[in-house]
């Protein structure tokens, strides 16, 4: 499963929340065709990416959802509940632990660590939070295998190394900071501005396309 190229296991996650909000609107099976407009990808592609794993849909027929969203949990993972600490009991922290997605996918916040005496005792959700000097310690004798990271980036190493020092194995880190992690463990960093000029690139190639198809429409005329 690892010669999986990483473009492959990213669109599966994006098939799989369409192919939920379809069964949810009660809809049994769905083409290629429309599960590729649905996530923005072409459909020929959605077939290929298929193809690494099996053959899931009939020609002509097209996919069974229910069939196919328990193809790609299992591929994925998140047919099984999997434990997150959440380091981080601010603004951001709350959003995400109020997130109801993240128990439709098989996760579950089972611990939240700040290091404000303020919020230190308080409840988001249910969940008390934990002094993060007390991480090491929960996080191992949970079994909590993934971390996320939403403090401020100046700590983001320091709460990085908390995680590890727990056990956890995945980390996704909310911060722009840069963190170092040993081998064997799986950083994912999802900083916002990073995404965004990401997008700008594809942003100004759009913007130079119709720039030239509007000096081509005025030399023709």
């Amino acid at each position: 499963m690892n010669d999986i190229p990483e473009g492959v296991i990213e669109r599966l996650s994006t098939y799989l929340n369409c192919l939920i909000k379809f069964q949810q609107s009660n809809i049994e099976t769905i083409s290629s065709e429309r599960l590729g407009l649905s996530s923005g990808v072409n459909p020929a592609e959605v077939r290929r990416d298929f193809t690494y794993f099996g053959t899931f849909g009939k020609k002509g027929v097209g996919y069974d959802v229910e069939t196919l969203i328990q193809h790609i949990q299992r591929i994925l993972g998140s047919d099984e509940p999997h434990k997150i600490a959440l380091v981080g009991a601010g603004n951001l922290g709350s959003a995400i632990a109020s997130y109801e997605g993240l128990l439709q996918h098989g996760f579950h916040i089972a611990a939240i660590f700040d290091s404000d005496p303020q919020k230190i005792g308080k409840t988001i959700r249910h969940l008390e939070v934990f002094s993060i000097a007390d991480l090491p310690h929960i996080t191992r004798n949970a079994g909590i295998e993934i971390g996320i990271i939403a403090v401020p980036p100046f700590a983001a190493q320091e709460v990085a190394d908390m995680l590890i020092d727990g056990g956890v194995s995945v980390i996704l880190n909310y911060t722009p900071a840069l963190i170092n992690v040993p081998a064997g463990v799986q950083l994912h960093n999802t900083d916002p501005v990073q995404q965004l000029l990401h997008t700008l690139y594809y942003l100004s190639a759009n913007d130079k396309k119709l720039a030239g198809r509007k000096r081509s429409s005025i030399a023709s005329d």
